[in-house]
């Protein structure tokens, strides 16, 4: 039976992924390399592309915001279970938590339609390529990177204020190394039907939605592919979505899998474990499969670094 706590809750303990203080240097250690891999990377990816004036083009454009979103994306969740996984804390503050809340939800949902975005814009340069110039003008990229910050900031406040609406239970505890939506709601002891109903609409509005539009950019892509008569000219039409493709299934699958690991009946350190993939690994290796596989990029890469461009 749940009892309510009638005053505001000041703490919540956020239990990670390990109770064995053996394994605590070994989870800061692991956890602040990859940090550190994902920060420089993603930085060095958006240095690229603001010095090169060859990667001014729009896929780029979305490329430096895709890396500033991972960034910050990381930047919400990883730093505060450092310094708890170091000071053998496992507490954050109501308000921490809140405020965790909020920007993982924006940076979360801005990442998913800059995936979008990027698929769109994949779509029209190869699909409609003599009206590239035209369609991707300077004005509707900025719009289209405007409305993805606009609709991730009012998806995560509505999210957040319904949560502040809810009573809270003394025992305080989340099995995860962050504050996640669902995992805060199950600390409640009031009612949380609309929070539910509003996560459900929203998932299938803003992630289905932005899903089924990237399905039917690459249905699109594949049909025009399909119709070049050379294979050179299929090979580098589709090495232009290529990386893009990679990432999107990255970071799909590996949040599919976490939705799926959480509906089924197993460990919630599990799961814990399972969301490590789309809230830290994917961000770290997007710099690295979009860099590995283009030139130009590889190109401002080393101009940046001082060595010899070929």
């Amino acid at each position: 039976m749940k009892s309510c706590n009638d005053t505001q809750m000041s703490e919540i303990l956020l239990l990670g992924f390990s109770q064995e203080p053996e394994l605590q240097s070994l989870i800061f250690g692991l956890f602040l390399s990859v940090y550190l891999i994902t920060v420089f990377g993603n930085l060095l990816l958006i240095l690229a592309v603001s010095s090169d004036s060859d990667l001014h083009t729009p896929m780029y454009f979305f490329l430096a915001n895709l890396s500033f979103a991972d960034i910050c994306f990381t930047s919400t969740t990883v730093p505060k279970m450092l310094v708890n996984t170091q000071t053998q804390s496992k507490v954050i503050t109501y308000s921490g938590c809140i405020t965790q809340m909020y920007f993982f939800m924006l940076f979360a949902g801005l990442e998913i339609f800059l995936l979008t975005v990027m698929a769109y814009d994949r779509f029209v340069a190869i699909c409609h390529p003599l009206h590239y110039t035209v369609i991707m003008n300077p004005w509707l990229c900025g719009l289209l990177v405007l409305v993805s910050w606009i609709l991730s900031f009012l998806h995560s406040l509505l999210e957040n204020l319904l949560v502040l609406q809810l009573a809270f239970c003394t025992d305080l505890e989340i099995p995860h190394f962050f504050c996640e939506l669902n995992q805060v709601i199950q600390l409640a002891c009031s009612d949380t039907f609309i929070n539910n109903l509003v996560i459900y609409f929203a998932t299938a509005l803003l992630v289905g939605g932005p899903f089924a539009g990237i399905l039917y950019s690459y249905s699109k892509i594949v049909s025009s592919i399909h119709r070049i008569s050379s294979a050179q000219g299929k090979y580098k039409a589709f090495s232009t979505c290529a990386s893009h493709l990679s990432v999107v299934s990255l970071f799909y699958c590996t949040s599919l899998g976490v939705y799926l690991s959480s509906a089924a009946p197993q460990s919630p350190h599990a799961i814990a474990v399972a969301s490590v993939m789309y809230t830290v690994v994917t961000p770290m290796l997007n710099p690295f499969i979009y860099s590995l596989r283009n030139r130009d990029i590889k190109r401002a890469l080393k101009r940046i670094i001082g060595l010899p461009v070929m």
